[in-house]
């Protein structure tokens, strides 16, 4: 029996990034031996084992081949026969596909090291193809290794395509789809994800709503980069530069839906875009099982990132009435996702990234001011008995807003 390390911890390490999980393949062993030597069983499909002491994954060697569609339509071979070389060959990437024994040697049939050093997605064998979720997951290391300059092999790319077109990823289910998606925003590079999906011709079947985006114009005096698909993408790298929160990016992805159903008799112009997204976002979110905090972020970005702009313009009862909708009061973290939303929007375009956006902070300054009033002495008043307390409270923070406003200008 042989124990080598495989996959992304040999990667992660070459690549002078932080390891946080450990595999492991076992040759030569089954599951009698395993488990006299004190390891769990806990795969379902395959033998998989957590180490009796360390609980990290021991999987023996295995073959695959497809017979159906999707994730399911897999068959495993499991045999203390199967060589380390047959089971790295089921593997997707010539970078995930490397071992390491216990002495520290590689052993890499695939040329995954010199692929490392060129720095290379490159897939392993014309078996790539079987599983459309590698689709997604090769996108999502193209984010994840964007800072690294980290590309698609064209054969790659290629192969991607013909995976696309065939109907596959129609199979794929949705918690796979956005666990890749949510893995893709933590990464320094999201917009990558997107933009491989389009090149691949994954995007129109896995996003329609952010795909369709992708030739609608704006107006040119507001967005040089005029393609509204383009500047959703701008959008998307320049939130990833504020935040690192995954619902904040997931919402500025979303800002612009609503323009995907404006008539095309009245573009460039998108009135209501902000509402008529509304819908798409809800479909969107529901499609894939995305938690409701996401949705709700992103319904709320969609309806007000265009106000933020015009702040400094808005009426005081107005600029409340924000706060009252994004229930800022009980969910203080939403001013300043809204605000680097706004931003984000603002700057997302060509010729633009660099610019001043004042307002996002501005809209942070005033709830911190009118958020002074003691609420609980408003509460406990005992010559407010009888009124209206809520009334009370919010009569008193238009208040300190007007006196804001005023000193401001």
């Amino acid at each position: 029996m042989k124990i080598y390390l495989v996959g992304g911890a040999i990667r992660d390490y070459l690549l002078n990034i932080k390891v946080t999980d450990k595999d492991w393949v076992v040759i030569g062993s089954n599951i009698k031996l395993m488990l006299k030597l004190g390891f769990k069983l806990v795969g379902k499909d395959f033998p998989v084992f957590l180490h009796p002491k360390t609980h990290e994954e021991y999987a023996l060697a295995r073959t695959e081949y497809k017979f159906g569609h999707g994730y399911k339509g897999f068959k495993y071979y499991v045999s203390p026969k199967i060589t380390l070389k047959e089971d790295l060959l089921r593997r997707d990437l010539t970078i995930n596909a490397i071992a390491q024994d216990e002495l520290g040697n590689f052993y890499d049939p695939f040329n995954g090291l010199k692929d490392i050093k060129n720095r290379l997605l490159k897939h392993v064998s014309s078996s790539f193809k079987d599983d459309p979720l590698r689709v997604l997951r090769v996108a999502r290391f193209a984010a994840k290794l964007k800072y690294l300059n980290f590309r698609i092999h064209d054969s790659t790319l290629e192969l991607m395509k013909i995976m696309s077109n065939s109907g596959e990823l129609s199979y794929l289910k949705p918690e796979r789809i956005w666990k890749e998606t949510y893995n893709a925003l933590q990464s320094q590079n999201p917009q990558i994800f997107f933009q491989i999906l389009k090149k691949c011709d994954a995007l129109s079947i896995i996003f329609p709503e952010i795909d369709q985006l992708y030739g609608i114009p704006a107006p040119l005096k507001w967005h040089p980069e005029v393609d509204t698909g383009i500047h959703t993408m701008l959008t998307l790298k320049i939130i990833s530069k504020l935040t690192n929160n995954v619902s904040t990016r997931f919402a500025a992805l979303c800002h612009d839906l609503g323009k995907g159903l404006t008539p095309k008799k009245i573009w460039p112009r998108h009135p209501g875009h902000g509402k008529a997204g509304i819908s798409l976002i809800k479909k969107l979110c529901k499609k894939l099982k995305i938690p409701n905090n996401i949705k709700n972020l992103s319904i709320l970005a969609a309806q007000i990132h265009d106000i933020i702009h015009d702040i400094h313009n808005q009426k005081a009862e107005d600029i409340l009435n924000i706060y009252n909708i994004i229930d800022a009061w009980r969910k203080p973290e939403r001013v300043k996702q809204i605000a680097l939303i706004s931003e984000a929007d603002a700057r997302g375009r060509l010729t633009l990234e660099l610019m001043k956006y004042k307002q996002g902070q501005y809209f942070i300054d005033i709830y911190k001011y009118i958020s002074k009033i003691n609420i609980k002495d408003i509460i406990n008043n005992p010559l407010l008995k009888g009124i209206d307390i809520n009334q009370k409270i919010q009569d008193e923070r238009l208040k300190l807003l007007k006196y804001f406003l005023k000193l401001k200008n």
